[in-house]
């Protein structure tokens, strides 16, 4: 930390380490998420998508075609290689997310990402408002001259 006797400290992040306290608050959240029904259906929907041959076949299928994709791009530059193998990988890409188990998966996750937003910007919020009152009512008062 940087002291300086008219400067607000400054601290590198290495400093900025959680108190214990906040650490077991945040875990508790951790734990109170994971029993959501966002979070138990995302981990069916996860288990089913990963049990599902179509999907993994074509999960397999892309990521094949992004390595050759990468090939064709930095080994080979060849831009008409390039061009068909993403047509590929979108038209993969497109069956696999016409697939309705896919669709549901990728809704839970959307679901639990709003969830996280959420929850963080109650936490913002709260501190905010918090740092403005007690800013507020360490102010000294204006001259009313």
């Amino acid at each position: 930390m940087t002291n300086n006797a008219h400067a607000m400290p400054h601290y590198k992040v290495e400093e900025l380490v959680l108190r214990e306290d906040i650490l077991a608050k945040a875990k508790e959240i951790a734990e109170l998420l994971s029993t959501t029904d966002e979070v138990i259906t995302y981990r069916k929907a996860e288990a089913m998508i990963n049990r599902n041959e179509r999907v993994q076949k074509l999960i397999a299928l892309i990521k094949k075609k992004q390595k050759e994709l990468v090939a064709f791009q930095h080994h080979f530059h060849n831009p008409e290689m390039v061009a068909k193998i993403e047509g590929e990988i979108k038209e993969l890409q497109d069956e696999l997310d016409a697939i309705p188990l896919v669709q549901q998966f990728q809704q839970t996750q959307s679901d639990i990402n709003y969830l996280l937003q959420l929850v963080v910007t109650v936490i913002k919020d709260t501190l905010a408002e918090k740092i403005s009152v007690e800013s507020a009512a360490a102010a000294p008062p204006e001259r009313c001259d």
